[in-house]
């Protein structure tokens, strides 16, 4: 279902927040590992988004800048150091911001509290999921530039699972293209399902919608990891605190593989999957669970499949977001609710350390380069 409507009003509740994202142009993964940035959420002390400068004994905070409002999340556009930014609001924007982190334009995404988005391969399309309105925006860039070309498409998510509190409608909570462009999946909490949305023939714009994986009832799945090298993919649910291995197949649909939980046996707290992400070389898998404060870290077998190797602690409380650095062989977590970022080391087989130090920020959502 396509179309422009206003945004519909937000169900969940408005965060303030802070993208965190690079101030300086494209540089190399050395130096992206010395200066990173975190943004915060404002309704929990946050101060907006703040440098993170790397020294010898950690991680310390640069001056915040607050001129960024309620932002959740943000890709980097490597040819003209664009950083794209989404501000998390009832009616939601798009930000871009130049390399010198100077404002260039900014519109609406035409949806509820964005809060996730990716480019295309050739950086010529921009997708964005708006969480409480369940729909998506796309933009094409010009090529040029990299500035958006008009007005963004909305696409539509229908749907809805069993929990009532979490599921009554669609909420969009990942976007992610294909290797060749062709497809890009969302994976929506809502819906309990993982969209494939494509172009119509020689076009930008999306023209048909299908199911490209139906998620177990009530498991409100909510990130994607896709393998390096092979047709895998590796799906978290939130609700459910499961990760699924996922066959990709060539017409853009996942076959289920098998399903393991991201808990240890006999934990019956609360806890909510968060983040997922795969090590460069696609051999170690990493799934952070909010309530049980932990990393669950999985070995990556030669048929992708998962087998768990520990659960470590995450330094802190609600661990919504982690970032890989390898380059200095550590694991840096955002510790939403104790508001600290915790740098954990990643030996060399790629199991984690305890916390080796924790740098206090409050409010921490996310951490970009």
């Amino acid at each position: 279902m396509f179309d422009t409507p206003p945004p519909c009003p937000t169900r969940r509740a408005l965060l303030g927040g802070l993208l965190a994202s690079g101030l300086l142009p494209a540089r190399s993964e050395a130096a992206v590992a010395s200066r990173l940035f975190a943004g915060t959420y404002a309704s929990e002390g946050g101060a907006g988004l703040v440098p993170l400068i790397a020294g010898r004994d950690g991680w310390t905070t640069g001056p915040a800048d607050g001129a960024i409002r309620n932002a959740s999340f943000g890709v980097t556009g490597r040819r003209h150091g664009l950083r794209y930014l989404l501000n998390e609001q009832a009616r939601g924007t798009l930000d871009v911001y130049d390399a010198s982190f100077r404002q260039v334009v900014s519109m609406p995404t035409l949806g509820a509290d964005p809060c996730h988005a990716a480019l295309a391969p050739d950086g010529a399309t921009l997708a964005v999921a708006n969480y409480s309105s369940g729909s998506l925006a796309l933009w094409s860039l010009d090529p040029a530039t990299g500035l958006p070309r008009g007005a963004a498409q909305l696409v539509r998510h229908e749907g809805r699972g069993p929990n009532a509190d979490r599921q009554a409608g669609p909420h969009a909570h990942w976007v992610g293209f294909s290797a060749d462009g062709a497809i890009l999946h969302a994976v929506d909490l809502g819906a309990d399902a993982v969209f494939a949305h494509r172009p119509g023939r020689g076009e930008r714009r999306v023209t048909t919608t299908a199911i490209a994986y139906r998620a177990a009832p009530g498991s409100g799945p909510r990130h994607l990891a896709r393998h390096p090298r092979w047709p895998i993919a590796y799906l978290v649910a939130e609700l459910a605190n499961t990760v699924t291995v996922l066959r990709a197949a060539p017409d853009g649909t996942f076959v289920q593989r098998a399903v393991l939980s991201t808990l240890p046996p006999g934990f019956h707290g609360d806890s909510a999957a968060a983040h997922i992400a795969l090590n460069r070389a696609g051999t170690r898998l990493y799934v952070s669970n909010r309530g049980h404060d932990s990393i669950a870290v999985y070995a990556v077998e030669r048929d992708g499949g998962l087998r768990l190797l520990q659960h470590a602690g995450c330094g802190g409380h609600w661990p919504r977001f982690f970032r890989l650095v390898e380059e200095r062989r550590e694991m840096l977590v955002a510790n939403e609710r104790s508001g600290g970022v915790a740098r954990l080391p990643l030996r060399r087989d790629g199991s984690l350390g305890a916390v080796a130090g924790v740098t206090s920020l409050p409010g921490v959502v996310f951490l970009g380069d």
